[in-house]
C-alpha cells in the first residue's frame, strides 16, 4: 500500500502497518510504531551512520572464564559483550546493590537524613555479625549506628549486619524490605530479578541476572551521583576494626569507581563494577567464578577489552531531531522527536558490519502535545544485538488545531481505522 504523507512526500508502508522504510540508499534504517498508521522519520545522519559498524562482530572473538558476564557502555546502553547475560543466578552480596538504592531512595525523598540513626538488633548481631560467618561491619548488639556509617558498613566493609539493621530501620522485618527492594526492582526494569533479602544470603529464589545487575549499577550511577561516590571509598573502620573495600578494581589502575563484589559457594565469586577512562564509562558484571583471584582477573581483562576495542562517535547532540513524529488535530502534522542525551555509537576500531536503527513510538500523538515528553525509544541492533537503546522526546510544542484540521484529522482517522480492521479481517481468515 502507498498513500501521500500529509506534506505531500510518498512513504512505503508495509501490510503488517507499521514498519517504514526510512533514509533511502539502502542503509538498512527502519523506523516502526505502535499504531498503525504512526509514521516516524529518521534523520539522514543517523542513516549515514549506521554503516559503519557495530560491537557485535568482535565480541565474538573475545571469551571470559566467566559462566555469565556482560559489559555495557553506560552512556549509550551499548552491550559490547554478554555471556549468558539473562540466565539468573544467585547475587550473593551483590543483592545489597539494591538494599543500597532503596537506602538511597529514601534519603532522595526525605524519609531519611544523614543524622538517621539504625539499631543493631539481636537479629542483626547473630544472623550478620561475626558469628554469623559471612562478611561483617562488627557493630555492638544494641548499639546505634547512623546513616551515613552504615552506608558504609554495606557498601565498603559488605556488612550483613549493617544491611539487615537498615531492612529492620526502613520496613520494620527483612521480609518487608525485601518487597521495596522487589517494588524498586520493577520500577528500574529489573525483568528477571527478585530479592528476598537485604544481605544476599542464598534464599531458594533469589535471583538475578548480569544484565539486570548491569542496569541497577547504571542506575545507581546516574540516579545518586553523588551518593555513588561512596562506592570509591577504599577502607572504612567501625569498632576500631579497619576493613578494605572488597572490591579488586579500586587498585587496579582500571579507573575503577564502584561498585560491589559477592561470593557464595551456589553461585562462585561475583562482581559488578565500573570504571572511567577518558570520559566513558563502562559497566561490568560477572559471575560463576572459581576463585577471587580468577574475579580479579576477568574483570580487569574485559573492562581493558572494552576500552581498547571500540571508539565512540557522536552521532546527534542533546537537542538535535532524530526523527519526526506525525501528531493528531494539531496545528502541524509533525513534531521532532529528540534526545536528552548525546546520541554516540560505540564503534569497533576497523570494522564495518551494517547496523539497523528504528525509532518506535505509539502514535499519532494527539495535540496538543507538551515539549518535552517521553513518547519512544531510539533502538539500534545488530541481528538480535541491541547496541543503543535511548529515550526519545518531543522537541517542540503542538498546539491544537483549527476545528477544520480536527476534522480532516478525525476523517482520516476513521478511514484507516476502517481500512487496518478490514485488513487484520482478510489476514486472519487467509
Amino acid at each position: 500500500m502507498r498513500r501521500p504523507d500529509r506534506d505531500g512526500r510518498v512513504r512505503a508502508i508495509s501490510r503488517a502497518a507499521g514498519t517504514v522504510r526510512a533514509g533511502g540508499g539502502g542503509m538498512g534504517v527502519r523506523a516502526t510504531t505502535g499504531a498503525g498508521r504512526a509514521l516516524v522519520r529518521l534523520a539522514a545522519g543517523l542513516a549515514l551512520a549506521v554503516a559503519l559498524g557495530a560491537p557485535g562482530a568482535l565480541a565474538q572473538g573475545f571469551q571470559t572464564l566467566a559462566p555469565h558476564a556482560i559489559l555495557i557502555d553506560a552512556d549509550t546502553g551499548a552491550v559490547l559483550f554478554e555471556k549468558a547475560a539473562d540466565e539468573p543466578f544467585s547475587p550473593a552480596s551483590m543483592a545489597k546493590l539494591m538494599t543500597v538504592e532503596v537506602l538511597f531512595d529514601e534519603m532522595r525523598k526525605g524519609r531519611l537524613t544523614q543524622d538517621s540513626e539504625f539499631t543493631i538488633s539481636e537479629n542483626a548481631w547473630k544472623r550478620g555479625g561475626a558469628g554469623g560467618g559471612g562478611s561483617s561491619m562488627f557493630a555492638q548488639l544494641n548499639s546505634r549506628v547512623r546513616l551515613p556509617d552504615l552506608l558504609r558498613g554495606i557498601i565498603v566493609q559488605s556488612g550483613n549486619d549493617a544491611a539487615i539493621a537498615a531492612a529492620e530501620g526502613v520496613a520494620g522485618t527483612e521480609d518487608n524490605f525485601a518487597q521495596i527492594m522487589n517494588r524498586h526492582a520493577r520500577e528500574i526494569g529489573l525483568t528477571k530479578s527478585l530479592f528476598r533479602n537485604a544481605t544476599g544470603y542464598s534464599a531458594p529464589d533469589q535471583k538475578v541476572t548480569a544484565r539486570d545487575l548491569a542496569r541497577l549499577a547504571i542506575h545507581l550511577i546516574e540516579t545518586y551521583p553523588e551518593d555513588y561516590k561512596l562506592f570509591s571509598e577504599r577502607e572504612f573502620t567501625w569498632n576500631k576494626i579497619r576493613q578494605q573495600n572488597r572490591n579488586p578494581l579500586l587498585t587496579l589502575d582500571v579507573g575503577a569507581d564502584g561498585l560491589k563484589t559477592g561470593y557464595l559457594e551456589e553461585s562462585g565469586y561475583g562482581l559488578t563494577g565500573s570504571a572511567v577512562q577518558n570520559g566513558q564509562r563502562l559497566v561490568v558484571v560477572l559471575s560463576g567464578l572459581k576463585t577471587a583471584r580468577d574475579r580479579a582477573a576477568e574483570s580487569r581483562k574485559l573492562l581493558d577489552w572494552g576500552f581498547r576495542a571500540f571508539e565512540a562517535r557522536q552521532i546527534f547532540a542533546p537537542g538535535e531531531t532524530v526523527a519526526e513524529a506525525e501528531t493528531f488535530g494539531g496545528e502541524r502534522s509533525r513534531v521532532p522527536l529528540v534526545t536528552r542525551k548525546p546520541v554516540r555509537l560505540l564503534l569497533p576500531r576497523g570494522n564495518a558490519d551494517r547496523l539497523v536503527a528504528r525509532a518506535t513510538y505509539q502514535g499519532p500523538l494527539a495535540a496538543p502535545v507538551a515539549s518535552g515528553r517521553e513518547v519512544g525509544r531510539l533502538k539500534v541492533t545488530r541481528g538480535e544485538q541491541q547496541v543503543l537503546d535511548m529515550p526519545l522526546y518531543t522537541g517542540e510544542e503542538v498546539a491544537a488545531g483549527t476545528m477544520t484540521q480536527r476534522a480532516l484529522d478525525a476523517a482520516l482517522e476513521v478511514g484507516t481505522g476502517w481500512f487496518r480492521s478490514a485488513l487484520n479481517r482478510i489476514t486472519h481468515k487467509s
